[in-house]
């Protein structure tokens, strides 16, 4: 017997109980026969402007995240993305391919996470030098960067809007997002990258690499084709 609504794939999605962007643009992207499937990670919101209460909740999130993949798997997905961004990203890359592998087992499925997925896009663009954009505060960024530069790419220049709480990274408007890629690019740079799955950027992005000529990667969308890529599944997206 087959899934009735997702007889081409059934995607599982985890992400932290604050996040409110990562599940609706993942259900833009999805094609017909597969389905999303969103587990969540139980966190606070409150503010992230202290270090310690940013380190309380990167805690909190990477204590939820085997708990939300056991509770996926209950409903037997095909694939999983992982969408808690900044724990693909903590500690440079060794740390996230351990994670990627350790999840994958605990899963019994692959599992794409923002990271890794982000990488292999670059690779398939031929990019070197990239601009990224983040909703983190600076601690966050200090990771973002550190893992992007132990995977080989320089970065001339980084922005993180320092967003004040784990919900209000999804008040960011479209504008706000538009702006800080107009001042992220420039000749020396090959793409952009924004990461943060709450940070809703997927239609910004896809715009900004009209007008940019170059590829500008969101976080969702990469790690979704990434997703898709990994189940065999190849369609566009409009738009």
């Amino acid at each position: 017997m087959t899934d009735q609504l997702g007889y081409r794939a059934r995607i599982g999605i985890v992400v932290p109980s604050t996040n409110t962007s990562c599940q609706p643009e993942c259900e833009r992207l999805r094609p017909p026969g597969v389905t999303n499937q969103v587990a969540r990670i139980s966190i606070k919101e409150r503010p992230l402007t202290s270090e310690q209460a940013f380190m309380e909740h990167v805690q909190a999130m990477r204590d939820g995240m085997r708990g939300a993949i056991d509770q996926i798997m209950t409903c037997q997905p095909t694939h999983v993305i992982m969408g808690v961004a900044l724990e693909a990203f903590w500690g440079g890359v060794r740390a996230a391919d351990e994670l990627q592998a350790e999840l994958a087992a605990r899963a019994g499925v692959g599992v794409s996470m923002g990271s890794t997925a982000t990488v292999a896009a670059l690779q398939r663009a031929g990019a070197k030098r990239i601009a990224v954009l983040t909703p983190h505060q600076p601690r966050g960024d200090e990771q973002v960067r550190r893992y992007f530069e132990e995977a080989g790419y320089a970065i001339p220049r980084l922005i993180g809007l320092k967003c004040p709480s784990p919900v209000q990274i999804a008040h960011v408007t479209r504008q706000q997002v538009t702006d800080a890629l107009r001042a992220l690019d420039g000749d020396d740079v090959d793409a952009l990258v924004q990461v943060g799955t709450n940070l809703a950027a997927i239609d910004a992005c896809a715009e900004a690499e009209r007008w940019l000529g170059k590829p500008v990667l969101a976080i969702n969308a990469v790690t979704y084709r990434d997703a898709l890529r990994r189940c065999g599944i190849d369609d566009g997206a409009a738009g």
